[in-house]
């Protein structure tokens, strides 16, 4: 929940507007880092720049990483290479690659160059990692301890270190080539006795992910086993990293922005909708407005090919727009329960025939209803034509079978072969709908009015 109110905004933009920055300081010390990220993205380049100068020093750091890359970058832009250093120091290593991943080459050029040699390291070795993979949203500042270390010196340790991690509740313990071993929480040494060895307590079945690993796998199992962080190894099963809470809630809400914006027939874009451009915007939709009116265009060839069966009975074009709208809408329903059900993990293409049979019953069991409140429908409203009620009836139920199966296997057939599963949502489906509809309704009407 945003702690800002509109007032608080009006006087702290009066006071920059002023330039009564002291002022400011003091209105803005010791403020949530995200409500302060907030307003500061709100304001102009200059005017963020003169607001980020004004923060105490121990909340600068904080309140950064919080703003968006936009923001970032202007801030990076104006300030001196000094003040560059001691952000980059004291900037968490994931949150610096994730805001040079964002920035042109000459800033990340010059960001680097005022890094301290080992952050540098760090960095580049971040770098390295493919994109979107756990390796490149993981953070170096974890707590690790050495197998065969006592209770008392693991405290210690932690003491000595935890100030600059990321976490210290969960600890992983290595061995002298930086094998994961085990895994023990603070809470577990503080209840051991001193002389006892963490390998005596720690956990040795330890759940961890591949740097390799995809960003959405890290984010998911975190959720699922409920852990405060994760573990990523390399392919020696070497420690090298954690993901952290905080880092796999930025990758759900991504990943779900990204299948939201591609259900909708939606370029994927990286930047929140009020700070994209017109042209962005429409960029990233237009492509996917030319598939889809080209693939209408099938629907189009297909009522041109019974031309003859609307001249024989006018009265079925009627039912178009209902069939074509009911079976868009079953298909819908179905796609996004199942291409929400893969990305929690709960169904894989292992799960094939099972998804056809439910999709199958669902689809009979919603199907029949609706067909018959439409042939009672048309029978009052339509009287002495019993036979196209029941060729509309019928062509009703098997409009929702076919769809609710279509909706149901799709996405999964899509991430087989490596296609987002969320392009199989609609809109798109609804057009493969509407013609699959479309040869079903005139089969029937075909063979039940001979036409």
């Amino acid at each position: 929940m945003n702690l800002l109110d509109e007032n608080m905004i009006e006087s702290w933009q009066i006071l920059l507007e002023k330039q009564e920055y002291h002022a400011l300081r003091q209105a803005l010390d010791g403020l949530n880092p995200v409500d302060l990220a907030h307003f500061i993205s709100q304001l102009s380049a200059e005017q963020a720049t003169l607001t980020f100068r004004t923060l105490p020093k121990d909340q600068e750091v904080d309140v950064f990483a919080e703003l968006d890359a936009d923001t970032q970058q202007a801030i990076i832009s104006a300030v001196s290479d000094r003040e560059i250093a001691d952000i980059i120091e004291d900037l968490a290593v994931d949150d610096a690659v994730d805001m040079l991943e964002e920035f042109p080459a000459h800033l990340v050029k010059r960001v680097l160059q005022n890094s301290s040699k080992q952050t540098r390291s760090l960095i580049n070795q971040f770098f390295r990692y493919p994109e979107n993979s756990a390796g490149s949203i993981m953070t170096a500042e974890y707590t690790d301890l050495k197998k065969g270390m006592s209770v008392e010196d693991a405290i210690k340790r932690i003491r000595r270190t935890g100030e600059d991690r990321e976490t210290i509740y969960t600890c992983y313990v290595i061995d002298s080539t930086r094998v994961l071993e085990g895994v023990v929480t603070v809470k577990d040494l503080l209840l051991a006795y001193d002389g006892q060895l963490i390998d005596d307590i720690m956990e040795t079945e330890v759940i961890s992910v591949i740097t390799t690993e995809d960003q959405e796998v890290a984010a998911n199992m975190l959720m699922k086993y409920d852990l405060m962080s994760l573990p990523v190894v390399d392919a020696e099963n070497r420690l090298v990293g954690i993901v952290t809470v905080d880092d796999a809630v930025d990758v759900l809400q991504e990943e779900t922005t990204e299948d939201i914006e591609r259900m909708a027939g939606i370029a994927p874009s990286e930047k929140p909708y009020s700070k994209s451009s017109v042209l962005s915007i429409a960029r990233n939709r237009l492509p996917w407005l030319l598939v889809l009116m080209v693939s209408g265009m099938v629907t189009g060839s297909i009522l041109g090919h019974y031309e003859k069966a609307f001249d024989a009975i006018p009265l079925l074009v009627t039912f178009i727009p209902m069939l074509t709208s009911t079976g868009g809408n079953a298909g819908s329903q179905a796609s996004t329960m199942v291409i929400r059900s893969m990305a929690l993990g709960d169904l894989t293409f292992r799960n094939f025939w099972s998804v056809i049979w439910k999709e199958l019953r669902v689809a009979l069991i919603v199907a029949v209803p609706l067909a018959a409140v439409n042939f009672a429908r048309m029978l009052i409203f339509y009287p002495g034509n019993t036979l196209v009620s029941l060729t509309v009836s019928l062509a009703m139920i098997a409009t929702v079978i076919l769809s609710k199966i279509m909706g149901g296997v799709l996405p999964m057939v899509a991430n087989v072969v490596h296609i987002d599963p969320a392009l199989m949502a609609a809109p798109l489906i609804t057009t493969i709908v509407d013609a699959s509809t479309l040869v079903v309704y005139f089969t029937i009407a075909g063979l039940l009015l001979g036409i």
